[in-house]
């Protein structure tokens, strides 16, 4: 499927991308491409293909989230092991700027 340069500008809009001449040759190219390879797929016969969403055989293995209440001295001990505390919380480094 070949993209008209006007339908690359469009693409490139909706991305929020500023491209030059040159990277709208070029990328519109490839995008061409993906589209192409995109229409020789949709050609293959998937009748009797169920849908997959992995192919490994695993399953899930996460165990259900429970709130389990600590007694007092849990607490205590849990605190004690905090390199740092504030108001009752272990303080850690910031993960997020």
């Amino acid at each position: 499927m070949k993209l008209t340069k006007k339908e690359i500008e469009h693409i490139a809009t909706l991305a929020r991308l500023k491209l030059t001449d040159e990277e709208l040759k070029k990328y519109g190219s490839q995008l061409s491409d993906v589209l192409s390879y995109i229409d020789q797929l949709k050609e293959v016969d998937t009748e009797d293909t169920e849908p997959t969403a992995q192919v490994t055989g695993l399953q899930n293995v996460l165990r259900e989230d429970v709130i389990e209440d600590w007694d007092k001295q849990e607490i205590k001990e849990a605190l004690k092991m905090a390199p740092e505390i504030e108001d009752r919380q272990i303080k850690v480094k910031r993960v997020l700027d």
